[in-house]
């Protein structure tokens, strides 16, 4: 029998591409449950390419007009953020893709887990926020996360019989993203639309800004820390340019091993689907002719604060990310609203991070209401900076 695959923001550019490889492996998996938050028009069309048993709508205003768009079909259709968290956790599915950007991806992801689902994890926010309460979770519940992310992908291709040998550390690479050799002068002046052009990857809006301001990194070294177990001294990042190396495992004996790929997102996608084993595809190959050099740098701190800001936060533990992520995710809106500038972002969440929110010990309600409260902060911030442009 095929997996049965429920995939948790499919109209977005994860979901996207994860649809696009169940397509070319119609033995191996089958569409069980799409589920998308505003996009009415891609998740009827969805819908219709794949005929999976059920569809829903997070924007329950939405639901008449997807009702309407699938009225000739037998799918059953769904509405809000309640029904979400029912159906990934349906006996009808065996995998579930968490590809929701943000925090709303959190509670689904709780779901699924308490379900004890396999999860193909690409919403980072998930382990950002609730990393010790997750892990927790998967624990009790024999759940398992596979990450989707090319670097935590790799790292878990590099540890792959590895399970009693000890890692010294881990490296995530970096892209270093549009602005990598842009002076503190030039990044004054950034616009949207520069910030959205990835060299290498082809990614959602946010996460493309978050890559541009290094934040995308930060969030990967605390997903990364309950991933894989470590302590954050354990974790570094380099800057390469060339998105070829995914990451590097250390040993405790001297050797490192490094995962290699062109920067397809498709591929850690596949391994995800399929892990432990390898499917047969015809993904791009990596030919090193195309590749003759490759380099790296230490990330500059100084010029991009969010990676630096991540780590503090790591550090500090409690609901501390969870402020971090939410003052990031209001920061990077304003940004693309051009309420504030590209350098600003960093000023929003050390900002909210500086607030009285911080609490040592949080349980679920609590990091809901952490979440809430540090958006107001970052919020009237925000507006006290576009006053005073």
């Amino acid at each position: 029998m095929p997996e049965r695959i429920a995939v948790l923001g499919s109209t977005g550019s994860i979901g996207s591409q994860t649809l696009d490889v169940l397509k070319e492996f119609p033995e191996e998996f089958s569409v069980e449950i799409l589920i998308a938050g505003n996009n009415v028009d891609i998740l009827a069309r969805q819908a219709r390419q794949f005929r999976p048993h059920m569809v829903v709508i997070g924007n329950t205003d939405h639901y008449p007009r997807l009702k309407e768009e699938l009225r000739d079909t037998n799918i059953k259709i769904y509405a809000g953020a309640e029904a979400i968290e029912q159906v990934v956790a349906s006996e009808s599915v065996d995998v579930v893709v968490a590809s929701i950007v943000g925090y709303s991806g959190l509670r689904p992801t709780v779901s699924a887990i308490k379900a004890g689902k396999k999860i193909a994890l690409a919403n980072k926010e998930t382990l950002v926020v609730a990393g010790e309460i997750i892990s927790k979770l998967v624990r009790e519940t024999g759940s398992h996360i596979i990450p989707v992310d090319s670097e935590h992908s790799a790292i878990l291709q590099c540890l792959t019989g590895e399970s009693d040998n000890d890692i010294e550390k881990i490296t995530l690479t970096a892209s270093g993203g549009p602005f990598l050799n842009w002076s503190s002068e030039m990044l004054n002046n950034v616009i949207p639309a520069e910030a959205l052009r990835h060299p290498n990857w082809d990614m959602g809006s946010k996460v493309t800004i978050d890559s541009a301001s290094l934040m995308n990194k930060g969030l990967e070294v605390i997903e990364a820390r309950w991933l894989f177990d470590l302590a954050p001294e354990q974790i570094s990042v380099i800057i390469h340019p060339q998105s070829v190396i995914h990451s590097f495992v250390h040993f405790t004996d001297g050797s490192v091993k490094a995962q290699l790929g062109v920067p397809d997102m498709r591929i850690p996608i596949l391994y995800a689907l399929t892990y432990p084993n390898r499917l047969r595809s015809d993904l791009p190959r990596l030919d090193f002719k195309d590749y003759q050099t490759l380099t790296f740098t230490e990330p500059d701190l100084e010029k991009f604060q969010n990676l630096s800001l991540a780590f503090h936060a790591l550090r500090e533990g409690g609901n501390m990310c969870c402020i971090l992520n939410a003052a990031n995710e209001m920061a990077v809106h304003a940004f693309l609203s051009e309420k504030i500038g590209f350098l600003q972002m960093p000023d929003v969440v050390r900002h909210t991070m500086e607030s009285n929110l911080f609490s040592p010990h949080p349980d679920l309600d609590l990091l809901e209401f952490t979440d809430k409260r540090s958006r107001e902060v970052a919020s009237k911030y925000i507006n006290k900076l576009y006053n005073k442009r």
